[in-house]
């Protein structure tokens, strides 16, 4: 699965997408999220507080708790993102 990251959530992984196999047990943008913050210490820093990220799934916004099975492409961005 593709992950983008924009913004201060690019800066903080220190990339601005990743394509991952993701573990089947994983089912919402939640899970996802505390999955991703395990992977470096950017990546905790990037999703150490949930309520300052918006996601979309296949470029739709989507909910922390909407499920990710069958997606190919989340993006993590900030509340507001600029030009």
């Amino acid at each position: 699965m593709k992950i983008r990251y924009f913004a201060w959530l690019r800066d903080h992984t220190g990339c601005a997408e990743e394509e991952l196999d993701l573990p089947k047990e994983l089912e919402s943008v939640g899970d996802l999220a505390r999955y991703l913050a395990g992977r470096s210490d950017g990546h905790a820093k990037a999703f150490a507080d949930l309520k300052k990220v918006r996601v979309a799934i296949d470029q739709q916004f989507s909910a922390p708790d909407a499920p990710i099975k069958g997606a190919s492409e989340i993006a993590f961005f900030p509340p507001v993102t600029g030009g």
